[in-house]
């Protein structure tokens, strides 16, 4: 892990932030109804942090290696438009958001929890994970949120990122005044 100041650094060049879903902006666990259907849990904190940071001027983005219709649909109550599901192989997307966005490695942020989630925290200006992450992927971050996956985590670096580009209290502003 990096220091705060060099986190702050990184942060501050960040246009696009990427998002892993189990064991991010879930805690992992997978409830299954009694008809086999899926269910997840997501955090109303995440969510508006996310809406936070969209308002600041950053893009947006999932990758999630599980196809799931609950994630599609929280992306579209949340105004994610780049949502990328289905397959291990998460370079491939990523790449495909680079060339979509114009942005550079260096301008994205990714936060993820697993080893499938290690070839872009390689590639990534500012690298995330959180405190239930594998110990392979939390030494690949730069920082390691102090909030769990489904539990804040996203909100957590939402605001960071916030910081560190001089949003936060402009975001905040129309709640807090």
């Amino acid at each position: 892990m990096d220091s705060v100041a060099d986190n702050l650094a990184r942060a501050a060049k960040v246009k696009l932030m990427i998002f892993d879903v189990d064991g991010v902006l879930t805690d992992g666990s997978l409830h299954f109804g009694p008809d086999g259907e899926m269910m997840k849990t997501f955090n109303v904190y995440d969510g508006l942090g996310i809406k936070l940071l969209q308002e600041s001027g950053v893009q947006t983005a999932i990758i999630s290696a599980r196809r799931s219709a609950i994630t599609a649909r929280r992306a579209q109550d949340l105004g994610i438009t780049h949502v990328h599901q289905g397959g291990h192989d998460k370079l491939t997307p990523f790449r495909e958001l680079l060339a979509l966005t114009g942005l550079t490695e260096e301008q994205c942020g990714y936060i993820g929890d697993d080893v499938i989630d290690a070839p872009i925290l390689r590639r990534v200006g500012f690298a995330v994970s959180v405190p239930g992450g594998r110990p392979e992927v939390q030494g690949l971050a730069h920082h390691v949120t102090q909030a769990g996956g489904g539990r804040g985590a996203v909100r957590e670096i939402c605001e960071f990122l916030l910081r560190a580009q001089d949003n936060y209290a402009r975001v905040m502003a129309p709640f807090l005044e």
